[in-house]
């Protein structure tokens, strides 16, 4: 059975503790360990993520998979976003699914999720980024109708690598 839960202010650490164990496992094998402990400092550090969550633009939602934590949606609207793209889109700034739930249908329930919110929202497009060496994450964006539009810099500690930015209209 999958839950999906809001993530609160008192989820901060749960939060932090996922974040850091799902980037790594997808991202750690391409990236120094400097690099990733920078950003994991920065990006996962509990002010900010305290300060994300407390965002009325941002939404973090858990999923549960008979009672385990399995992974975790975050999605952005108005000035959340990471990039400015206007009060027409959503983005789905990360969905990060720990391994042993891998293909288990949850990246398309957080996918439905957000494609819900933003029809909520009164958005008309949604968007990501996406590594553009990860390429079963392009592929499942691919197969959920997203097509690229153009590309920006994602920092993993001092190394600047290449997003491809898909979109769907909605």
């Amino acid at each position: 059975m999958t839950e999906m839960k809001k993530v609160k202010l008192s989820d901060a650490y749960e939060l932090r503790q996922i974040s850091i164990e799902t980037f790594k496992d997808t991202f750690g094998d391409d990236n120094s360990q400097k690099d990733l402990d920078e950003m994991f400092a920065n990006s996962y550090g509990m002010d900010q993520l305290k300060k994300e969550i407390s965002n009325d633009n941002t939404d973090f939602e858990f999923v549960y998979v008979d009672n385990e934590l399995a992974g975790y949606l975050k999605i952005n609207i108005d000035d959340a976003q990471s990039e400015d793209m206007g009060s027409d889109y959503l983005e789905v700034e990360r969905i990060y699914i720990r391994k042993n739930f891998k293909r288990r249908g949850l990246g398309s329930q957080f996918m439905n999720y957000a494609i819900n919110s933003a029809k909520e929202a009164n958005k008309s497009y949604i968007w990501l980024g996406v590594w553009e060496n990860n390429a079963n994450a392009i592929s499942f964006y691919q197969v959920k109708g997203f097509t690229p539009f153009s590309e920006h810099i994602f920092v993993v500690g001092s190394d600047k690598q290449r997003d491809i930015l898909m979109k769907k209209s909605i």
